[in-house]
């Protein structure tokens, strides 16, 4: 499978990307591709790597958690603490 090279990475929903790291990294473990081709792939896994922690990040962020009174009602939700 050829990576597409001409997609941009910073619209790509986290679905897309995480499929074309995994895709990258399957290739290069099997050690097949040329070594030019190699490095250029390498390059893409990277940014696509941090496509993928950015979008995780902006994901958690929205995370609320559910606060529940004593009898364990959900009473409302508060901001996910990502200390």
């Amino acid at each position: 499978m050829v990576e597409k090279n001409n997609t941009d990475v910073t619209k790509m929903p986290f679905e897309r990307a995480i499929e074309e790291l995994e895709s990258i990294v399957k290739r290069l473990e099997e050690g097949k591709v040329p070594l030019e081709e190699s490095v250029a792939i390498y390059e893409r896994g990277e940014v696509l790597k941090k496509r993928c922690e950015e979008l995780l990040r902006q994901a958690e962020a929205r995370v609320e958690k559910i606060t529940l009174d004593a009898s364990g009602r959900p009473t409302g939700s508060e901001p996910l603490d990502v200390d």
